[in-house]
């Protein structure tokens, strides 16, 4: 199975959530076994080449990804959580999203200085919350290898957001 279908999977819903935004629903991947199977294959073929020590996965979805990588590569994971989520000492930082704000923590003990880790998303648009979790794990010393996602719209400028970060997604938007 090919990123191309999980494309045609991918349901593009208008106005969602406020008129003039583009949705793109990854449900129908999550929902089909061999779909999301080969979501997570595809994502483990992108980091092979890397030796990642931990998997960093952004709240929500990228929990759902993050977590089936790690299990797939054989590395931990670490949850990066919206405020008040996490029960352990944590650091966090406040970020602005398209139609919004928001604030991430991470506990201060999930990465150790030098940890390689791969962050790994569903989406990346405007690169706002990729680069709020980078700014925590640079908190903590981690070493970033690269940045996964399964979704990229491009022109919004999240790949420059990132920079100098590899970034590698399995499908491409044009917004």
């Amino acid at each position: 199975m090919q990123a191309d279908d999980l494309r045609s999977a991918i349901r593009s819903i208008p106005d969602f959530p406020k008129p003039g935004i583009l949705f793109r629903d990854i449900s129908p991947v999550l929902e089909s076994a061999s779909l999301f199977h080969a979501a997570i294959d595809l994502l483990a073929a992108e980091c092979a080449d890397l030796a990642p020590v931990k998997v960093v996965g952004l709240d929500a979805r990228g929990f759902i990804f993050g977590a089936a990588l790690a299990y797939r590569i054989g590395a931990g994971f670490v949850p990066v959580r919206k405020k008040g989520k996490l029960p352990f000492r944590t650091i966090s930082h406040a970020y602005d999203l398209e139609y919004g704000s928001a604030e991430f923590e991470i506990h201060c003990d999930s990465i150790l200085p030098g940890e390689p880790v791969i962050l790994v998303d569903d989406l990346l648009a405007t690169g706002g919350t990729a680069r709020a979790a980078l700014h925590l794990l640079r908190q903590l010393g981690a070493n970033v290898l690269r940045t996964l996602f399964v979704v990229e719209l491009e022109g919004l400028g999240g790949r420059d957001q990132l920079a100098p970060l590899e970034v590698r997604s399995l499908i491409r938007f044009k917004e």
